[in-house]
């Protein structure tokens, strides 16, 4: 806010250090097969996963969430799980990133990847595994949730200028595919 005086002689400014609330909107990767025989990092999707990520893809598409970064574990299923979500929210590949650091199932990897991304960075899109992304709703967002399901989306708000610092957020919402299915 600037002050000026009558003769243009005194100028103050003043400039309040205001919150900048972090949005991360998690996502597990939908339901994966063990038909084949590959590796758990390798496993890729099954049908009902390829439908439920094409729910979950119009119902974010309609809610047009503003995305700074996407995060996204190696393993073959989220990748699978992303590549049919992202297109749907109009994402840049420059802001995707792979991380095999996500290939979490305890959730300790899960919580230090996102305490440590950019403070630039105010909406954060990440595709996970569980264990890991129930254990860190419930310790973060202040809504409950006994079990994420596979493809399920949980966004959590939070009071914070710095990622290292959140702590306690506000579950903002949740979709499930089984509440996008008539």
């Amino acid at each position: 806010m600037n002050f000026i005086d009558k003769n243009n002689i005194l100028s103050i400014k003043i400039t309040f250090n205001r919150i900048i609330m972090k949005t991360l909107i998690l996502i597990r990767h939908a339901k994966s097969s063990w038909e084949y025989d590959v590796i758990d990092h390798e496993r890729p999707l099954k049908k009902r996963g390829i439908n439920d990520a094409n729910l979950i893809a119009n119902k974010l598409k309609s809610l047009k969430p503003k995305i700074d970064k996407v995060l996204i574990s190696d393993a073959m299923r989220t990748k699978l799980t992303a590549e049919i979500i992202l297109p749907q929210l109009n994402i840049s590949s420059d802001i995707i990133s792979y991380s095999s650091k996500l290939y979490d199932f305890s959730g300790e990897n899960l919580v230090s990847v996102i305490k440590s991304c950019d403070n630039s960075i105010n909406a954060l899109l990440v595709f996970g595994h569980n264990y890991a992304i129930t254990a860190f709703v419930n310790a973060y967002g202040n809504v409950f949730i006994d079990n994420v399901p596979t493809c399920g989306v949980v966004a959590i708000k939070f009071d914070v200028n710095k990622w290292s610092e959140i702590n306690s957020g506000t579950t903002e919402y949740t979709i499930f595919p089984k509440d996008l299915k008539v």
